[in-house]
């Protein structure tokens, strides 16, 4: 693949910062914050994140898995949240060679689209196993996760930028 001009060669990413940030998304989700209908889903962004730059190390079986977290965590029917992240993390492997070749800002309203189609497949689960409808300010969290997606793809991208470990014996 020839990389686009001034992008830089990035070194490889270490599965304990996945981990690490998997892991603190799913903490902030857990934050006893109340229900609120527009409030982003921060492992949403990052799971889509990693699905797009390591879809070997982050499919469809994590997300499920930490779907299952959520639904647990929040008393929900169990695999709404599950099955609306494996929807997510379905669109993001139809379309991540394709998104790379965008910056973060020009792939946030591609984002911002299966962001919705993941919280309608929540909202469906939830009506049809006899739920109430939602408030209207549903439709705000795919919003703010989009306007999201460049910040979160800067910070989980950091450590890759990082300058390689500096040789004595090399000279510069």
């Amino acid at each position: 693949m020839i990389m686009p001009r001034g992008q830089l060669l990035l070194m490889p990413v270490r599965p304990v910062f996945i981990v690490a940030s998997l892991v603190a998304a799913l903490a902030f989700n857990m934050l006893p914050l109340g229900r609120t209908p527009w409030m982003p889903d921060a492992l949403v962004v990052v799971l889509a994140f990693w699905g797009m730059h390591q879809p070997l190390r982050v499919g469809m079986g994590v997300a499920f898995a930490l779907g299952l977290c959520m639904d647990v965590q929040q008393s929900s029917l169990l695999g709404q949240h599950a099955l609306g992240y494996a929807v997510l993390m379905y669109g993001v492997a139809l379309t991540h060679r394709r998104l790379l070749w965008y910056s973060a800002a020009a792939q946030a309203p591609q984002m911002a689209a299966l962001f919705a189609l993941a919280h309608a497949v929540q909202v469906a689960v939830g009506l049809l196993s006899g739920g109430g409808l939602p408030h209207g300010s549903v439709v705000v969290a795919p919003l703010l996760e989009a306007l999201i997606w460049p910040l979160a793809s800067w910070l989980l991208l950091a450590p890759q930028r990082r300058a390689p470990e500096r040789d004595e014996k090399r000279k510069p």
